[in-house]
This record gives structure tokens, C-alpha cells and sequence, in this order.
């Protein structure tokens, strides 16, 4: 019942803190990482209670609203989970959850590896692609003022993660550069089975994307 609770002020926290966020990085990302997270679990051997706290903080201050600080979001996860009385042991865990989930070009060694990890990257990686991921790209593009597209501009497959974090690409790059790719990236079988249905519809958009940018149907 204890944990049930904490559960609960969780969630009413990073609602109240991501009241006014992007809205690809809003609570509602949130709720849906968390559902997925415990979906997956449903399959893995893991310490939902771990899992869960991941899942809700792992995008509580992200770093591309905050100049790149990536120092920020596991400070104020932490601040949280000690003045609830969270152990030590399980807060770092979630704090390594939150260090170690992101893509940031795929170019990086991850300094940290756990089940529960494995579980809420997927479903992170899960709401990047598929018809929410295409709608949070684009919502995102617009929000930094990015072009839709240009054919003059060729997608980097080479970025080191400085590079990805600076780029200011067309959105159909970020496809390239790394939505296409998350479904080689998925650690679970059941991740792996969800990311197969969501990458073959973005190759469908893709392919009416160009078909109507060239105007020929």
C-alpha cells in the first residue's frame, strides 16, 4: 500500500511540473511511457515498483529545455524521491534509469545496464515511433521552428551526441537519424514485437510523404 501511494504522489507530481511542457515531452508522453513500461514488465523479471518510478521521472526536466543541462532532471528526481523516503538503493536506480534511457544520436557506450533499464527505454523508444512518434516529431519540429523537410539536406547517420543534441535538420531527417532505427534498438521481445507494427507504419508514411511531396497522387 505504501508503494501503491507513492505511486500516486509520483504522478501528481510530474503532472503539476510538466503542467505547461512541449507537447511531445508532457505529462500525457509520460502516462503512455508508464503504461507501456507496465506492459512490458508484464514479461520481464523486474522490480515494478523500480520500474514504474523510472518511467514517470525519466523525462521530469529533459535537457533539451534546459540549455542541455542533463544535470538537472536526475537532481530534481532525486530531491523528490529522498523527501519521500525512498532507500537509497532504489533511488539510484531510478537515477540511473533517467542518465542512461536516451537515444542522443546512438553514438554512446550506456554507463549503466539493468532489466528494469532495458524495460521503460523501450517504451520510451516505443513513443518515439509509430503514429505518435511521427505526431511528436512534427510537433516538436514546429516547436523549434524546423522545416518539414528539404531534399537539399541529407540525414547524418555519423553525429556524435553533441552534434545530435545541435541539430537543427528537417523533421523527415529525424526519421533517418533515428526513428528508423529504434527497432534494432529494442532490448525486450515484447518491446521488439510492438516496434515492428509502429516501424512499418512510418515506412508507410514516408512513402505517402514523398509520393504527395511530389505530387504524384
Amino acid at each position: 500500500m505504501k508503494r501503491e501511494k507513492l505511486i500516486q504522489k509520483t504522478i501528481a507530481f510530474v503532472k503539476e511540473e510538466l503542467a505547461n511542457a512541449e507537447g511531445g515531452h508532457d505529462w500525457f508522453h509520460i502516462e503512455r511511457v508508464y503504461k507501456n513500461s507496465l506492459l512490458i514488465s508484464k514479461t520481464e523479471e523486474v522490480d515494478s515498483f523500480v520500474v514504474s518510478l523510472g518511467a514517470l521521472l525519466h523525462d521530469i526536466s529533459d535537457s533539451k529545455f534546459h540549455q542541455g543541462d542533463e544535470t538537472v532532471g536526475p537532481k530534481k528526481a532525486r530531491q523528490f524521491l529522498e523527501a519521500e523516503n525512498v532507500s537509497e538503493k532504489d533511488i539510484l536506480h531510478v537515477i540511473n534509469i533517467i542518465e542512461n534511457i536516451s537515444y542522443k544520436g546512438g553514438n554512446r557506450i550506456q554507463k549503466f545496464n539493468s532489466k528494469e533499464l532495458e524495460v521503460v527505454q523501450d517504451a520510451d523508444r516505443l513513443d518515439a515511433i509509430g503514429a505518435i512518434g511521427i505526431a511528436r516529431a512534427f510537433n516538436y519540429g514546429g516547436f523549434k521552428n524546423r522545416k518539414m523537410y528539404d531534399p537539399e539536406i541529407a540525414s547524418n547517420l555519423t553525429m556524435s551526441p553533441s552534434e545530435y543534441k545541435a541539430s537543427t535538420a528537417p523533421t523527415i531527417n529525424h526519421f533517418y537519424e533515428k526513428l528508423l532505427l529504434l527497432k534494432e534498438k529494442m532490448n525486450t521481445q515484447t518491446g521488439k514485437q510492438i516496434a515492428l507494427k509502429r516501424h512499418e507504419y512510418m515506412n508507410g508514411f514516408l512513402e505517402q510523404f514523398y509520393g504527395e511531396w511530389e505530387g504524384n497522387n
